[in-house]
Order: structure tokens, then sequence, then C-alpha cells
């Protein structure tokens, strides 16, 4: 069975915004908190070179949209 092509591009297009909505929540808090000042991360610098690995904050993003998408997993499965 062929999907409609008409639903199928919606949901595309829903996608790409939620996605866009998402990275952009991302990059705003990233420029209010600072990611660099969290608690558990690891910063490598070496010469001009600056390496940020945010390992507690990674965890708990995954966490957040683990639980976000399973409500919404569950809202539409209803």
């Amino acid at each position: 069975m062929i999907p409609n092509l008409e639903t199928m591009g919606r949901w595309i297009i829903i996608l790409g915004l939620a996605i866009a909505i998402i990275g952009g929540g991302i990059w705003l808090i990233a420029r209010i908190t600072g990611w660099e000042k969290f608690p558990g991360t690891i910063k490598w610098q070496s010469g001009n070179f600056t390496c940020l690995v945010p390992i507690l904050g990674s965890i708990i993003l995954s966490i957040v949209l683990t639980l976000v998408l399973n409500l919404l997993v569950r809202w539409f499965n209803r």
C-alpha cells in the first residue's frame, strides 16, 4: 500500500518544523546558560582548539527527549 503523497509531505514538513523548533530551543538554552559551566562537562583546550563534551547535559537531554517521544507515541496510538 502506497501512502498518500500529500499526507507524507505534510508529515515531513511538520517533522522539519519540530526539529527546527527543538534545535532553536537547544541553541537558546546553550546561549543563556553556557554549556561550559554546566556540571559534568569535560573541557579540553589545546592551542586555538577547544573541545567541550557535555556528558551530563547529553544524558539529561536524552532522558527528556525519550520521555517526550514516548508521550507523543502513546498520544498518537490512542
